[in-house]
């Protein structure tokens, strides 16, 4: 059973159908946003660039013919792309912005970095998904940027502690001109609906509406404890140096 199951049962109370979903950036099998979904026998194409990660997708969903996975990064040309190994906060070496960067201080240490073969989405979508969660730590513009699909559902990572998606100004404007509108959010990701396909009620909209106010006092502590802890670490830099 996934970990965290909000996502699957938010989207199949709506009793949509869905026939095709897709996960871009799984980390582990076990806290895949559409584990469930594929234990309903629903075809999953799921994509992962972090061979161990790779590993265990394989290894889990053994067997499953409803499951395509394909090891690489979605970017915005085709080849080969640096990543820093992170946990599941792995991102792409060259992003000026990321969870872990931002969150995390981890900085640009190049000892875990890998290489990973990246492509275009559109080389991978068929144009048949309906439903679409996106976790790639500050790339996802590029997924949305290459999709041939116009899937009923998509999950976004745009947001968590300080930090905010350095592309959300582009995945706001995509969502808006291609027709979806913001169901809800987490403490990490929005969740678009196609306009006409599903209801989003004035509860959902109120509720948005809260967990923004949330995620602007969150953001507001993270970074006032980084700044006390940076000024601290400062100090006692000082302290030492006097000593």
């Amino acid at each position: 059973m996934a970990l965290n199951r909000a996502f699957y049962l938010r989207a199949t109370a709506t009793g949509h159908r869905f026939d095709h979903v897709a996960e871009v950036g799984v980390y582990h099998p076990e806290t895949s946003n559409v584990h469930d979904f594929i234990l309903d026998g629903i075809r999953a194409t799921l994509v992962e660039p972090e061979p161990a990660s790779v590993e265990l997708i394989r290894a889990y969903f053994q067997g499953r013919s409803n499951v395509e996975l394909h090891a690489c990064a979605l970017c915005d040309f085709d080849g080969e792309v640096k990543l820093l190994y992170r946990g599941s906060s792995t991102h792409v070496a060259t992003l000026d912005s990321s969870p872990a960067l931002v969150n995390d201080g981890s900085g640009r240490d190049e000892a875990q970095a890998f290489t990973a073969p990246c492509t275009r989405f559109s080389t991978i979508d068929d144009g048949s998904i309906d439903l679409l969660s996106v976790d790639t730590e500050g790339s996802e513009w590029f997924v949305l940027k290459h999709m041939t699909s116009r899937p009923t559902i998509i999950s976004v990572e745009t947001h968590g502690g300080a930090y905010t998606n350095p592309y959300l100004r582009e995945i706001r404007h995509w969502m808006e001109r291609n027709g979806y509108t913001i169901w809800y959010k987490d403490r990490s990701d929005s969740v678009y609906v196609r306009r006409g396909e599903i209801a989003v009620t004035p509860l959902d909209r109120l509720r948005v509406w809260g967990m923004d106010a949330r995620i602007r006092a969150g953001a507001l502590a993270k970074r006032m404890k980084q700044w006390i802890r940076g000024g601290a670490g400062a100090r006692s830099g000082r302290g030492r140096e006097a000593g």
